[in-house]
């Protein structure tokens, strides 16, 4: 049992993964389930339903359906939802109950595709995986299916690769990204996926460069990578880390490679500083505090991101034995209980960990005073 959690909670699920990362780009996404999930990502993990709605819907799942495999409510449900709604494509996930009855997505998704006429498509959730491989594979799929063939290379353009609330929850921080990489001369050619619509999406392929903010923006970069032969940098440009990534930029779209920095960077392991959460955002904390530090990656889909300074941890008990001789944690509050006595935690909520217990207090990580964070931690 030692990959279980008695304390503190686990991370999103892969289900609201992918409902994060579509909400914005007028699609409707149908979660296949009794109603948990869609209770689950509606109160815990979506922060713009105060802004807009979205389309999406819960099929509600009955016993009786699930016992005999009745797939038929379901395809007439989202068929008659589409007819009268007009989403751009429809997205089938799965929950548990359907998962473990074996439910046949692909051919649900070709027979309501075809009585629409609308582009639909599965992506393979069970609620038993953690947001990053949901949302990577939702935006993936975006970059399979939607982009339209560019006539050339605009210069000095970026897509942003991995924007979502789950990492990125904090009023006005998608805008605060933009802001920092056009201030550094670049143009904000899309926003992967906060702020654009589906058509401008579409033309992601005339950027110079992507930017890969978060894990669940690599899967997209690949698929953009083999389609149209962007380089993607991997890093967040926090703080006076931002140079460090925009020279990578710079020289990506200058030799056609892919850049990652932060792999580059080499920490003292013993310090006793750490950093837990999403690797890409907090390893570029952690850069960005100009401290040695380990970070530990308690998600999945993150082994592209992993050095020696990154430790991969399963489960809470992993977690503990990792950060037993830690003096000063960077986390979300939630962490406190299983912190070594003595230990100092700067708090940095996470969406994706806590949900709303901290949302009055959430950061924008692209406006922090990293100057005075590093003081704090250096006490």
């Amino acid at each position: 049992m030692n990959t279980s959690y008695r304390i503190i909670p686990c991370y999103t699920g892969d289900v609201s993964g992918v409902c994060s990362a579509l909400f914005e780009l007028g699609g409707m996404v149908v979660i296949h389930d009794p109603s948990g999930c869609n209770s689950t990502y509606n109160t815990h993990d979506e922060t713009r339903w105060y802004d807009h709605d979205s389309l999406i819907f819960i099929s509600g799942l009955a016993e009786i359906d699930a016992v005999f495999g009745n797939d038929q409510k379901l395809i007439d449900d989202t068929v008659d939802a589409a007819m009268n709604l007009h989403p751009k494509f429809i997205t089938l996930v799965n929950s548990p109950i359907p998962y473990l009855n074996g439910t046949d997505f692909e051919a649900i998704s070709r027979i309501i595709e075809n009585r629409t006429g609308i582009p639909t498509f599965y992506i393979p959730t069970n609620g038993m995986h953690d947001y990053v491989p949901g949302a990577g594979m939702a935006l993936a799929e975006i970059a399979k299916r939607f982009m339209s063939e560019p006539e050339g290379k605009k210069p000095n353009t970026v897509n942003l690769l991995g924007v979502t609330p789950l990492d990125f929850a904090a009023d006005g921080s998608a805008g605060s990204l933009r802001d920092n990489v056009e201030r550094a001369g670049f143009s904000v050619h899309t926003c992967w996926a906060m702020g654009d619509t589906l058509e401008t999406l579409s033309h992601s392929g005339e950027a110079a460069v992507n930017l890969v903010v978060s894990a669940i923006g690599l899967k997209a970069a690949q698929v953009l990578r083999e389609r149209f032969g962007t380089p993607y940098v991997v890093g967040t440009p926090l703080g006076s880390y931002s140079e460090t990534v925009f020279a990578a930029i710079r020289t990506a779209i200058k030799t056609g490679e892919n850049q990652f920095p932060l792999l580059e960077r080499l920490y003292q392991n013993d310090s006793g500083i750490f950093a837990i959460g999403e690797p890409v955002t907090m390893g570029s904390v952690l850069a960005a505090l100009e401290l040695p530090g380990t970070v530990l990656c308690p998600l999945e889909d993150c082994e592209a991101f992993l050095s020696l300074n990154t430790i991969p941890v399963v489960g809470e008990e992993e977690a503990e034995t990792a950060l037993k001789d830690a003096k000063v944690v960077i986390a979300d509050p939630l962490y406190r209980p299983i912190l070594p006595k003595g230990a100092m935690l700067i708090e940095l909520p996470h969406e994706a960990f806590s949900g709303r217990c901290f949302r009055k207090t959430m950061k924008n990580l692209f406006t922090i005073d990293y100057d005075a964070l590093r003081k704090e931690a250096s006490l």
